[in-house]
């Protein structure tokens, strides 16, 4: 599901705005984060630190459905420099455990993490 153009996204140096699209009750509420925190694990899973994202977390409990779009502008893209991925999959927080301790780690700032398990991503642009 990761090939290596998302993967050189979500590594690249320069940072790109990665947006986490939740359905909330009356309608899609976003949150943002940098694709440098971004981790990906052995079996391509998403994990990403949330620090806040209380609304977010009370949407996937009612529904588990996320969308990403993930971009940079410097990574080679279809036709141009510049590339961006639509990521469609299911989402939960993780609160303890290896995962939450190795993101700890990393982001001492972290209540949680949140893991997006991928059913689809595309290359957009």
């Amino acid at each position: 599901m990761i090939n290596e153009t998302l993967l050189e996204v979500l590594s690249h140096p320069a940072d790109g705005v990665v947006a986490i699209v939740t359905q909330g009750a009356d309608e899609p509420h976003v949150v943002n984060t940098w694709n440098s925190y971004v981790q990906v694990t052995s079996d391509n899973k998403l994990l990403i630190p949330a620090g806040f994202m209380h609304r977010t977390e009370k949407n996937i409990t009612a529904n588990n459905k996320v969308q990403l779009t993930i971009g940079n502008r410097e990574v080679q893209g279809k036709m141009n420099k510049g590339t961006g991925f639509l990521v469609k999959g299911t989402a939960r927080f993780i609160k303890n455990g290896e995962e939450f301790e190795m993101m700890k780690n990393k982001f001492v700032w972290i209540r949680a993490v949140l893991e997006i398990t991928i059913n689809h991503a595309i290359q957009t642009i």
